[in-house]
């Protein structure tokens, strides 16, 4: 069983925001695949549960805000006993420009508090496998701020084309492994 959570900050507030990118790929795999995301309280946000290509896969968006994440991690990994190596994070990155994505097997937060708080529910375990979706360059403003701007028209143009990318990179990370999705999309 795997469990992929994109990071974000529910309520249509935030829905387009540059710290959403992980809650945009869900959703647009959501459509994609045909799911459907259900509030669940006790795990502390949305969660679906399907199965393709014989594979169990749980889907996650946290209703902790940003910097609470592990919270909601945490409730579904040890309700369905789910190890750190079955844990795939999606996330934002300030450090890769939009349009851009990467994925990785294990690092630091990278100053993202959502992945900070997941390593440190996770007893300092970093190696679980990501995949950062670019919203840099930061503008002149604070990160904070600027996390929590809109993407403008231009720019979700170019998150259109990575949700169809973060799409396909997934669908081989499920089937070959992280490294052959590294291999074709990094």
């Amino acid at each position: 069983m795997k469990l992929i959570v994109g990071l974000g900050n529910f309520g249509d507030k935030y829905k387009f925001t540059r710290h959403n990118a992980g809650f945009m790929v869900l959703d647009y795999l959501s459509y994609q695949w045909n799911f459907d995301f259900n509030l669940e309280s006790k795990f502390k946000g949305e969660i679906a549960k399907i199965n393709k290509d014989g594979d169990s896969i749980i889907f996650l968006k946290p209703h902790t805000y940003m910097n609470l994440s592990g919270e909601a991690v945490i409730a579904v990994m040890n309700f369905y006993k789910i190890q750190p190596e079955d844990l795939f994070v999606i996330h934002d990155d300030l450090d890769l420009p939009v349009g851009k994505m990467r994925l990785r097997a294990k690092g630091s937060d990278g100053g993202q508090k959502g992945i900070r708080s997941i390593i440190q529910v996770l007893g300092g375990n970093n190696k679980f496998d990501r995949l950062k979706i670019g919203i840099g360059p930061q503008m002149n403003l604070s990160a904070e701020n600027y996390v929590l701007q809109n993407f403008s028209e231009e720019q979700l143009k170019e998150i259109k084309t990575v949700l169809q990318k973060s799409e396909e990179a997934i669908e081989i990370y499920l089937k070959e492994g992280l490294n052959a999705a590294q291999t074709k999309f990094n």
